[in-house]
C-alpha cells in the first residue's frame, strides 16, 4: 500500500512537472530563431557585466542553449524559463553544469556535458547575463 502511495506521488508529480515546463501553446517564436523554444524579451542595454557575460555566452553556450538563451528545439532547453529561476537553480548550479556536466532531468534533451574553457569567473558573467534576461522576462 504505502509503495502504490508513493508511486502514485511520483506519477503525478511528474506530470506536474511536464506541464509546468512545456512550451505553451500561446509562445511565440521570432521568425529568425524558428527551433527557439521560448521567445526572449530583450532589454534595450545590459548592464557591463551582462554584456561580458554575452560575448562569453554567445561563444560557447549559444551553439546548444540558442542565442538569447531561448533554447533550441531538439537541441537543449532555453535558460530564461522559470525552471532556472534562483529560487530553483542557483547560481551555484549554473557553476556546477559548466563544471562537471549535468543528468538530463527536467528536459528530454539528454545530459549535458562539461564546458571546457570557462574559469569560474566566466560562467559567473554568463549568470549576470542569464539573470538580466530572466528578470526582463519576468522571471525573479
Amino acid at each position: 500500500m504505502q509503495k502504490m502511495m508513493i508511486l502514485t506521488g511520483a506519477v503525478t508529480a511528474c506530470v506536474a512537472v511536464y506541464f509546468a515546463i512545456r512550451p505553451s501553446e500561446t509562445t511565440t517564436v521570432p521568425a529568425d530563431q524558428s527551433n527557439a523554444i521560448v521567445f526572449v524579451k530583450l532589454p534595450e542595454a545590459l548592464s557591463s557585466e551582462a554584456s561580458i557575460g554575452e560575448s562569453v555566452y554567445q561563444a560557447k553556450c549559444a551553439v546548444c542553449h540558442g542565442d538569447n538563451a531561448a533554447g533550441q528545439d531538439g537541441v537543449a532547453p532555453p535558460l530564461v524559463h522559470k525552471i532556472y529561476e534562483p529560487s530553483h537553480h542557483g547560481d551555484e548550479a549554473f557553476q556546477r553544469a559548466v563544471e562537471t556536466g549535468v543528468r538530463g532531468h527536467h528536459w528530454p534533451f539528454g545530459n549535458m556535458p562539461p564546458v571546457a574553457g570557462l574559469t569560474r569567473a566566466d560562467v559567473t558573467m554568463i549568470i549576470i547575463y542569464i539573470r538580466e534576461l530572466q528578470r526582463f522576462n519576468g522571471i525573479d
